[in-house]
């Protein structure tokens, strides 16, 4: 059993290590690209948030906070 622990141990920290790759500079620019982001519009970002909490009638999770008529 203490084998088995050891060996899955090994390689979960394997594969989290291989993970850790430095960034090179001439790289930086293809990671910068726009759709690279994890939202890449941010006004429709914006606009789904707004919707969301408005329907929700609920605040929280981002910066904005209030009631949910949507008047704001």
């Amino acid at each position: 059993m203490h084998f088995f622990l050891r060996f899955a141990l090994a390689s979960c920290l394997l594969v989290w290590l291989s993970g850790c790759t430095p960034v090179q500079a001439w790289e930086r620019g293809t990671l910068a690209r726009p759709e690279m982001a994890l939202e890449p519009d941010t006004m429709e970002q914006a606009l789904n948030n707004h919707v969301y909490f408005s329907k929700e009638a609920s605040s929280g999770g981002n910066s904005a906070s209030g009631g949910g008529c949507g008047c704001n």
